[in-house]
């Protein structure tokens, strides 16, 4: 017997010897216990109800399709119908602390003149709308309540890989706490949905009415908000990494509003011939196209046809990445530009300056003219058949405001503002900064059936 012991001991040495060094071992990844995590985690999940009044349109009405139905899908509600109304809309948020903050999708809430959260023990109790960022989707909401309630942890959406396990809970079709599950696809996913586009992409369900909700690591903390379907896809959804998130969360918590860097200029992509015909080692960067006049990026010295490969530390390996990095720099810091110049790589200084402020509903900060508005980024003009147009698109109207008023509908490009040309978003917000209340503003339109034309709002 001893004999025959040692013998097997000897055989399972050998064979712990071969895996040490070949390395070769079929096992398989233990997948996250679901059962738990949604028990644990269903209690931070609310269903999000809104209800918006409907007033009829006065002015003209674009009689067309609507250009942003497939686009936008359930972002954004039906035009305005004839009649008054009530719209009830639905999404998902998830608690974020004790005292009651909720973070949600900027268009599951925006324009409601109510908004009721329905707790996982039933319970449905009204929110107060703390902040919107129109740009990153993102909202905050607030509920109060005498007990403290059960939030989620945020995670780090930076550690996130591709294959990791994820888990989604919302409250798709109205069908409320559903869970689902699946691994990350893909990182850094640009839709064209605006400028800081940069998507976990998940094979976990998401549907409408999923918006807004929590996608979970399998340690279950939250790395992301789920937030996107492609129209017609399967099996294809989209969420804001939370890292990008928590930033807002905390200037919409402390002011109402975000703040972001700003470097005014425009730029677009490279590709093989042009990067070839500039000298350059490659087609990585943001090649400049356009310097605004007195802002930071003249002042410090940057010039059109300057390829950007990086700023402020951090690579810039695609025109996308830019904007995103930007954003992320605090207002007054003196950060590094490597560009590429005539062939030659230089290193300029360049103080990061603030973009011009947006309020806290996501309208410019001194003037309201009723619409919220998306930058016509290369992916959207696409979409919408706005080849080599300038300009910001309107993704949405306030009922009964002086804009719908005018027949103003989601999808005009506005070009001029009381005769100043528009081209991108900061440029449109900056000139309503300079609107009074009860101005009345000039603005030159595309219509969505190609048309132009010019239509007078009263500023609010």
């Amino acid at each position: 017997m001893k004999v025959r012991h040692v013998v097997m001991i000897c055989m399972l040495a050998v064979a712990s010897l071969f895996v040490l060094t070949t390395g070769q071992v079929d096992a398989k990844p233990v997948s996250p216990d679901f059962v738990e995590l949604s028990k644990r985690l269903k209690p931070t999940v609310v269903n999000i109800r809104t209800t918006k009044n409907i007033k009829p349109r006065s002015g003209g009405q674009f009689r067309g399709n609507d250009p942003f139905a497939d686009l936008f899908g359930q972002f954004f509600g039906q035009q305005a119908p004839q009649q008054p109304r009530k719209q009830q809309g639905m999404g998902t948020g998830f608690i974020i602390s004790a005292d009651g903050f909720i973070l949600t999708n900027n268009h599951v809430v925006n324009g409601a003149d109510e908004i009721m959260v329905k707790l996982s023990d039933g319970r449905e109790i009204k929110a107060e709308l703390k902040g919107l960022d129109d740009k990153l989707d993102v909202a905050l909401l607030k509920i109060s309540d005498k007990a403290a309630l059960p939030f989620a942890e945020l995670g780090n959406s930076d550690a996130l890989e591709v294959g990791e396990w994820v888990m989604a809970i919302g409250n798709p079709f109205g069908l409320a706490h559903t869970v689902t599950a699946g691994i990350v696809s893909a990182k850094g996913r640009v839709i064209g949905s605006g400028p800081y586009d940069d998507y976990i992409q998940t094979d976990a369900s998401i549907n409408p009415g999923n918006s807004g909700g929590p996608l979970f690591s399998s340690e279950g903390r939250v790395v992301g908000i789920n937030t996107a379907i492609i129209a017609n896809g399967q099996g294809i959804g989209f969420a804001i990494p939370i890292n990008m998130a928590k930033t807002v969360a905390d200037q919409l918590k402390a002011t109402g509003k975000v703040v972001r860097g700003y470097l005014g200029v425009n730029f677009d992509k490279l590709n093989p011939k042009l990067a070839k015909s500039l000298g350059l080692p490659s087609a990585k960067g943001a090649i400049v196209t356009n310097v605004i006049k007195g802002s930071p990026a003249e002042k410090g010295g940057l010039r059109v046809e300057d390829v950007i490969v990086q700023f402020d530390g951090k690579a810039v390996d695609a025109e996308s990445d830019l904007p995103k990095i930007i954003a992320s720099i605090p207002v007054g810091k003196s950060v590094k530009a490597v560009v590429y110049r005539k062939a030659k790589r230089l290193e300029l200084t360049v103080v990061v300056g603030q973009q011009a402020g947006l309020g806290p509903l996501g309208e410019p900060a001194t003037a309201s003219i009723g619409i919220s508005a998306r930058e016509l980024t290369p992916e959207l003009a696409r979409q919408l058949g706005l080849k080599d147009a300038k300009g910001v698109v309107v993704s949405e109207v306030k009922p009964g405001s002086s804009a719908e008023d005018a027949g103003m509908v989601r999808g005009d490009l506005i070009i001029e503002f009381n005769g100043h040309p528009v081209e991108n978003l900061e440029g449109f917000a900056a000139l309503a900064s300079k609107v009074a209340k009860g101005e009345v503003v000039r603005l030159l339109l595309r219509r969505p059936d190609g048309s132009f034309g010019y239509v007078a709002v009263t500023a609010e």
